[in-house]
């Protein structure tokens, strides 16, 4: 049996979760692996959102977001970039392989855009094996995180 690996993607209401649905209303082909939960804007996205989820059993994670420029919130996806940088330095600290956590910018009329990165996050994801919270202490992480937030 092979290995599927199970996403989590967190897009923004205004262009990325439409790109999706764009996608999905095209009929594009895209792997099925991604679990979306919409974000107002993936400035919201909170890095122990991230950690929750590979926690919870997800394999990777990925926050999609407007272009830099075209955020509906002016600077949301400005402050996405800042926290994927300094997330993605802490989850190498913890061991956590470079290609479980994505970002990309995607806008409402990319559908096709939005499905070559589910299906390349996907190969990449499948590649890397199933996500091992074990080998990566993700729940210190995450209570390390909560705890530098209040």
């Amino acid at each position: 049996m092979t290995f599927e690996p199970k996403i989590v993607g967190f897009l923004c209401n205004w262009c990325s979760y439409t790109g999706a649905d764009l996608a999905g209303t095209a009929r594009m082909k895209y792997a099925p692996n991604m679990r979306v939960i919409r974000v107002m804007c993936s400035g919201r996205v909170d890095p122990t959102f991230v950690l929750k989820a590979l926690e919870s059993g997800a394999d990777g994670v990925l926050i999609a977001g407007c272009h830099p420029g075209d955020c509906h919130y002016q600077e949301g996806n400005y402050n996405a970039l800042r926290r994927y940088h300094l997330l993605k330095k802490m989850l190498s600290d913890f061991g956590v392989e470079e290609g479980r956590v994505r970002l990309e910018w995607i806008s409402a009329s990319e559908g096709d855009r939005f499905a070559q990165v589910v299906n390349d996050m996907t190969a990449q994801v499948r590649a890397l094996g199933p996500f091992n919270s074990q080998k990566a202490p993700v729940e210190q992480a995450t209570a390390e995180t909560a705890s530098k937030a209040s």
